[in-house]
């Protein structure tokens, strides 16, 4: 029974996805990057530093994906690295993958739900009690004040 279940809910998701087609509905998309967001978030570029808009940021609220919305660092979380872009401390839980680059030498951070680039982690430089600094290229996220309404994070349809 389970099995014909599965085929009818198969056919019914086929059939209302054909339907939405010729509706001219179109799936949903991540936000509108411009060429040089692109280099950044989807070619693994990297801004000049002392460049991007929030390395002097010191306002109080959320950093944000630029791609998806998906909420990665709380401002209380920032400090001055020095470095030429924007460090944190910490993330907010979940929100931040780290890989190990092709060259072994560094460990590259991406958004957990888009996988856009936002840059690099590093550890035990001593800059903070966690001994951790995310340097963060500005251009890959969007800030968002304390007390300013959150937009929705972007669930593409694959």
């Amino acid at each position: 029974m389970k099995r014909n279940q599965g085929i009818i809910l198969l056919i019914l998701t086929t059939s209302l996805l054909a339907v939405a087609s010729q509706a001219g509905d179109s799936p949903v998309k991540y936000n509108k990057l411009t060429a040089a967001e692109k280099h950044v978030i989807q070619d693994k570029g990297t801004e000049r530093p002392f460049s991007g808009e929030y390395e002097t940021n010191t306002a109080s609220g959320t950093y944000l994906c630029k791609r998806c919305n998906a909420r990665l660092y709380k401002s209380g979380d920032k400090f001055d690295a020095r470095c030429g872009w924007p460090g944190f401390d910490d993330a907010i839980a979940d929100a931040v993958k780290r890989t190990t680059d092709a060259d072994r030498r560094r460990t590259e951070i991406t958004c957990t739900h888009c996988g856009a680039h936002l840059g690099h982690v590093f550890l035990n430089e001593g800059f903070t009690p966690k001994n951790t600094r995310h340097c963060v290229n500005s251009i890959s996220m969007v800030f968002v004040a304390a007390g300013d309404t959150l937009p929705p994070v972007i669930i593409p349809d694959d």
